[in-house]
């Protein structure tokens, strides 16, 4: 095991990926320079400026030109630097990629990643700051990926990149200098696999992406109160693990869904009406969801925290849902 950031664990999983088939490569702006992050830092130098291409400024010619590519036999990996950006590129990812599969009756296939920062990182402000995972979910077609931790993001990144379906790729910018352990050797982490975090009995919480860590920390903080949290990381939300999700669940009969994303319309809502169809007569309590107001991310600081899911929000919903009431 050796220790390394979230951002070269994905760094890392793409050069084993195109040192092992020649038939993968990345386009995008900037990334002769090594990637607005430096998620590309001397890869142009390790595989020539074929393989680690520089675009123009056009979010919709860089989509447009990797769905080609992925039509005709290569495997991109598409830099669309902050998912807010690639709004300019939905047309080609959402009725050109995810639908050609389906159009062509099988026969043709759209291997692609599509890595889009998400969430909110340093003040970036209302049209850098997003989370839009939902957008993307609701698109039959289309696989979305949003790890939490370095080795999910080395595991989860060369698995996307052997898909043969688009995968939209959701790294958070908030996670790029997180440390943690990275397994030697080939590290394949299973598409549509949850992973529990945490054992507990008293309530499940179900999150992903940048949200795990502040479950995880509201958790700890929980157990000092009698309360064992179950925290589920999802890691990929299209498929989802309904199974590893529902058995939780049954063992401990409440739900909170956790997103940094905002509530209305989210992706938690699919969690919650799932769970709330399948599992009411396992239920000890509504189900419950948190994520941000329907408002725009804020430039200061101060206001910005108020569209933030903060641990203390989480402990507050989770002793809601375990307080005693007469159907206990």
């Amino acid at each position: 095991m050796a220790i390394d950031t979230y951002l070269n664990a994905g760094r890392r999983a793409v050069i084993e990926e195109m040192e092992r088939d020649k038939a993968v490569w990345a386009l995008g702006e900037d990334l002769g320079r090594g990637g607005v992050f430096g998620q590309y830092r001397g890869l142009q130098e390790m595989f020539g400026a074929d393989r680690i291409a520089d675009t123009p400024i056009s979010e919709a010619c860089i989509m447009g030109a990797a769905v080609g590519a992925a039509m005709t036999g290569t495997r991109p990996i598409v830099e669309m630097r902050f998912s807010d950006f690639a709004l300019c590129a939905v047309d080609e990812l959402v009725n050109q990629a995810a639908k050609a599969r389906f159009m062509f009756g099988g026969q043709m296939r759209v291997p692609m990643v599509v890595r889009e920062p998400i969430g909110m990182w340093r003040s970036s402000a209302a049209q850098h700051s997003q989370s839009l995972e939902s957008w993307y979910t609701h698109i039959p077609g289309l696989v979305v990926v949003a790890p939490a931790t370095p080795a999910d993001n080395l595991g989860l990144m060369k698995s996307a990149i052997r898909n043969d379906d688009p995968v939209v790729y959701l790294e958070h910018k908030n996670l790029w200098a997180l440390e943690g352990e990275l397994p030697d050797g080939e590290h394949l982490v299973p598409l549509g696999k949850a992973d529990i975090a945490r054992a507990g009995d008293a309530v499940t919480i179900v999150t992903w992406s940048g949200m795990r860590h502040g479950c995880l920390r509201a958790a700890e903080t929980l157990a000092t109160q009698g309360i064992e949290a179950e925290v589920v990381d999802l890691r990929t939300l299209w498929p989802w693990d309904r199974e590893t999700v529902f058995d939780s669940v049954k063992r401990t009969g409440r739900l909170l869904v956790v997103q940094e994303a905002v509530s209305v319309s989210g992706f938690g809502a699919e969690i919650a009406a799932s769970v709330a169809e399948a599992l009411h007569h396992d239920l000890k309590a509504p189900v419950r969801r948190l994520g941000a107001p329907r408002i725009p991310v804020a430039y200061a600081p101060a206001l910005e925290d108020r569209a933030r899911v903060s641990d203390d929000a989480i402990i507050d919903a989770v002793q809601g849902l375990v307080a005693p009431c007469p159907a206990d």
